[in-house]
């Protein structure tokens, strides 16, 4: 497999060098492809491909939005939990296409069945393994309301297939984690790795993600694979638990997109004992792994938010309940008028305090106690007695900034990650099509 050297060079993609990127571990059962179908016009990988000759266990989250892609459609209509393939294209969402995207992707669909099909009786013993198109996953993301280009992905299901590696090298997670980024500036990988009894149990992340970002499951595409043998009920159960105070929990500007998922596929090649119930002791520690891994992922979004310089962790604690405490932490981090001032290093800590008061909860305003980093800004309904404006200021020059908001009426807290707004947003979603 070689590396598509334009998802490097391009001006537009400026993704972290080879050196920067996370060595992740191979999933036994996993096979990657990346290609390029030309869809940028640019010749940068645009198509993934993630095989399981044996199949897989899968469970997903999807966007709530009313507005759906193709794809999205797709592994809704099939209903399976266990599968054999997922593809994903960039560049195009396939989303208010009509009945013509919908055609185009069942076109690919049929492409790649026959294709992974003649694969599978590639073997030593010989026998042919129909993939049925129900056995295919798919994903997408790019522009919305443009004709889907399926013909050019799908003359490319052969070369997408040929390449297939098992190796999963360093080389072939950097293909693979470049080939489904968009305005993104660099791959986004992680790795983890836990005990289920005597097994040692590994887990391999990717995700995609910049801008149009508020996760209401899921703003973004995440992909993760575990040698793990766990039924697709209880990884249904983990991950959307898992969800709630990862990838739910962060927002770059507040807009849930179309085409969104998070999928966890389980090759069950680490044989560990079976698992009955999702209160298993076993899946303690594989949750906390995940936890792990996909907070890891939704920070390096957070991080790569479209012109963002600032990575910025709203903590609400003493609210009433966790629901109340993410309702004030997101009404701070959406806010422009706190993003603008973060970008510009501005201590006007009002922003914050009105963020608060129009979240909508029933909050208690003179006891709010605010804190940005380690100074205390704000309590008892006024500025804080030994308030240093210029100490705030010299800190709000970093890159990673802490605000705390104390409502203390209650002992539930909640983490929301965010960015600042720069004059790089506005560029690049300006002439996101150009």
């Amino acid at each position: 497999m070689t590396l598509n050297l334009k998802n490097l060079l391009n001006p537009k993609v400026k993704i972290s060098k080879m050196g920067e990127f996370q060595e992740l571990q191979p999933i036994e059962g996993l096979e990657i492809s990346a290609v390029s179908a030309d869809l940028y016009g640019d010749g940068r990988d645009d198509l993934a491909l993630f095989y399981f000759r044996e199949g897989a266990n899968f469970a997903a989250v999807y966007t709530t939005s009313k507005v759906t892609s193709a794809s999205i459609n797709w592994n809704l209509r099939i209903k399976r939990h266990f599968v054999k393939a997922l593809m994903v294209n960039t560049q195009n969402a396939n989303t208010y296409t009509g009945t013509k995207g919908a055609q185009g992707l069942k076109e690919i669909a049929l492409a790649l069945s026959k294709a992974l099909t003649l694969k599978s009786s590639q073997t030593p013993k010989g026998v042919s393994e129909v993939v049925k198109i129900t056995d295919l996953l798919f994903a997408s993301t790019g522009v919305i309301g443009e004709d889907f280009p399926y013909l050019k992905i799908r003359n490319r299901i052969p070369e997408l297939v040929k390449k297939l590696k098992i190796d999963q090298s360093k080389f072939v997670w950097f293909k693979a984690a470049s080939a489904i980024m968009t305005t993104d500036t660099r791959p986004k990988v992680a790795y983890e790795e836990c005990k289920m009894g005597n097994k040692l149990i590994k887990i391999s992340g990717i995700a995609k993600g910049s801008g149009m970002i508020a996760p209401n499951m899921a703003t973004m595409l995440s992909f993760i694979f575990t040698d793990a043998n766990i039924p697709s009920v209880f990884l249904k159960a983990i991950l959307k638990k898992v969800t709630t105070t990862t990838f739910n929990s962060i927002t770059v500007d507040s807009d849930t997109s179309t085409n969104d998922m998070v999928g966890i596929f389980s090759t069950g090649k680490a044989k560990n004992s079976k698992i009955y119930n999702v209160l298993d002791p076993k899946l303690q520690d594989f949750e906390k792994a995940l936890h792990r891994l996909c907070l890891n992922l939704a920070k390096q979004i957070v991080v790569d938010g479209e012109g963002a310089k600032k990575f910025i962790t709203i903590n609400v604690i003493g609210a009433r309940s966790q629901s109340m405490a993410r309702s004030v932490g997101f009404s701070i981090a959406n806010s422009p008028l706190f993003k603008t001032a973060m970008a510009a290093g501005d201590p006007n800590w009002g922003r914050i305090i009105m963020a608060c008061g129009k979240s909508g909860e029933n909050i208690i305003a003179n006891k709010i106690k605010l804190k940005i980093g380690n100074y205390l800004v704000a309590e008892g309904g006024k500025v804080a007695k030994d308030y240093n404006e210029k100490d705030v200021k010299e800190y709000m020059k970093w890159s990673s900034i802490n605000i705390e908001v104390n409502l203390n009426i209650g002992s539930a807290a909640y983490k929301v990650y965010t960015c600042d707004f720069t004059h790089d947003y506005i560029d690049i979603n300006a002439n996101y099509r150009n």
